[in-house]
């Protein structure tokens, strides 16, 4: 358990350091004007503030925005639940807080969990008292909810979708880089393979022929019934037949070698890799050369592909973990020779990363010589190369076929990365529209139709009257009585109160309709302008 706490402390250590290293001028100033935006915003006498603090306070305020937006970038999750949290807190910190959070949070188990601690603090904090009596609490619940949408969900997704997309991005770059990589190694390994083949089919044929030509020329010398013209022309025969194989000889060495003056095998050996380390060491790498076993005589593409591996080794643990010791040995076991490059973990705290082209070539190398090479990261870790190489000359093996590799799976390029963040967008969308929709469509209060109304006339019949008028329950009009405006109700009646359908924003109020009965009639239908709050 300590452990695994230790390592995670570790990599969120090495995480936040490489952020800070790859932090740009552009980038500081552009975060800056982010939270100087918030806060002008946010804080009093900023257009969002809702409290109008000064002061010692606003200086307190000013002071939390100072600490909480900087510390997003490294604890996104807990600045985003914390900026719901704080009282005075502001929508432009809001939604800033949750659109970082959204671009560094990569697990969405913990995306899902944090935005819902987020939501759950929103509810609980917010101000239900503050809902005006008429207020439905569906609809006060619509509200907070859109309000949560707009401020925290939808900039959340957004950062999601753009931090996905960038992924996206820069994985497809990778593959095509590697893919250009291992395009130009293949097509130097078809080159390599086909020249190989015909220099093996020339030694095998022209040089068989020959050797037979030159053999028999020499045998034919001997015959001693042969006169001087004749062994003369049979000592040229022979002659031409031997410089033609140290021609072939010749021509076949080139075929087999590989381009470049750095290939040359004669001048890259296993004996070379002294020189290959003391190199190193001139160049401040801390490295160790460890050699055990009795030396064997190696066939020169054996010799070369083991100076390649200490030499791939030694480049890697250089760029990879610089600082980092490095240990080279070189090893002749009783079948084969073990030549190995480990090196401690980087200083810097770097992760390690996939294998390159370089070992990707070099693993073709090894292959080729016969050997069996094995990349891979310490348990400590560091890195290790090690290639396992054959003392006999081997012959060329076939091109291994590809393989899908399970392992590589989960870092597929996703098709539809950033589908999940346009989707929980659109829910959220849906639902605020949704939800305003229907409650759009519900009715407010039963209210009295203006044809209805001119209908009913005073001397009318009471259940006639009734039967025009909405059957719900009567009119209260925010937290005040209906009849404050109206005039006195006449003496002896029954009055009932109604809203009717045609209002007007120049009333400055509702239009209230007042209906009192009498002795089973309408005696008055009387409308007035009531005010809210009356």
């Amino acid at each position: 358990m300590i452990t695994a706490v230790r390592a995670r402390a570790e990599a969120f250590r090495a995480d936040n350091l490489a952020r800070l290293k790859a932090l740009t001028p552009v980038r500081v100033v552009g975060d800056v004007i982010v939270i100087v935006g918030a806060i002008l915003l946010d804080l009093w006498p900023g257009p969002w503030a809702e409290n109008k603090a000064s002061g010692w306070a606003l200086v307190a305020f000013i002071a939390v925005y100072l600490v909480l937006l900087p510390v997003r970038h490294a604890l996104p999750a807990t600045a985003m639940v914390a900026g719901a949290a704080i009282p005075f807190g502001g929508p432009a910190a809001m939604v800033v807080l949750s659109y970082t959070a959204g671009r560094r949070i990569e697990s969405w188990v913990k995306a899902v969990v944090s935005t819902t601690i987020t939501f759950v603090v929103v509810v609980l904090l917010w101000d239900w008292d503050a809902r005006p009596i008429d207020v439905d609490p569906v609809y006060a619940m619509l509200i907070l909810i859109t309000i949560f949408g707009v401020g925290v969900a939808l900039p959340f997704l957004v950062g999601r979708y753009l931090a996905q997309r960038e992924a996206l991005v820069r994985a497809m770059q990778d593959r095509e880089a590697r893919m250009r990589g291992e395009q130009k190694l293949v097509s130097r390994q078809v080159r390599l393979r086909e020249r190989s083949r015909i220099a093996q089919d020339m030694h095998d044929s022209l040089g068989h022929r020959l050797s037979l030509i030159s053999v028999h020329a020499g045998a034919l010398a001997l015959d001693p019934s042969l006169g001087d013209k004749q062994r003369e022309a049979i000592g040229v025969l022979r002659s031409a037949a031997l410089t033609g194989m140290e021609e072939l000889r010749a021509i076949i060495g080139v075929l087999r070698a590989e381009d470049g003056p750095d290939d040359d095998p004669a001048t890259r050996t296993v004996e070379s890799i002294d020189s290959l380390v003391g190199d190193a060491r001139k160049a401040g790498v801390l490295v160790s050369l460890v050699r055990g076993g009795q030396a064997h005589p190696l066939p020169s593409r054996v010799s070369h592909a083991a100076y390649r591996v200490a030499q791939e080794g030694l480049t890697n643990a250089a760029k990879h973990a610089p600082g980092a010791a490095v240990q080279v040995t070189v090893k002749y076991e009783p079948d084969a020779l073990v030549v190995e490059v480990r090196n401690n973990p980087a200083r810097n705290g770097s992760s390690v990363r996939e294998p390159g082209v370089g070992l990707i070539g070099l693993t073709e190398r090894v292959r080729v010589a016969g050997g069996i090479l094995h990349v891979g990261a310490l348990p400590s870790g560091g890195f290790r190369i090690a290639a396992v190489l054959p003392y006999e000359e081997t012959a060329l093996p076939d091109e291994p076929e590809d393989e899908q590799d399970e392992s590589e799976s989960p870092r597929r390029i996703r098709k539809w990365a950033g589908v999940g963040s346009i989707a929980g967008a659109s829910v959220v969308l849906a639902i605020i529209i949704g939800g305003f929709t229907y409650l759009g469509a519900q009715p407010v209060t039963d209210v009295v139709m203006q044809e209805n109304l001119d209908k009913i006339q005073e001397g009318q019949l009471e259940a006639d009257v009734l039967r025009l008028l909405p059957s719900g329950d009567e009119l209260v009009i925010g937290d005040g009585d209906r009849t404050s405006d109206a005039s006195p109700e006449p003496p002896g009646a029954r009055c009932v109160y109604h809203v009717t359908d045609e209002q007007s924003y120049r009333d400055n109020g509702t239009r209230v309709v007042r209906f009192c009965f009498r002795d089973g009639k309408l005696v008055e239908k009387k409308i007035h302008v009531q005010r809210a709050g009356q």
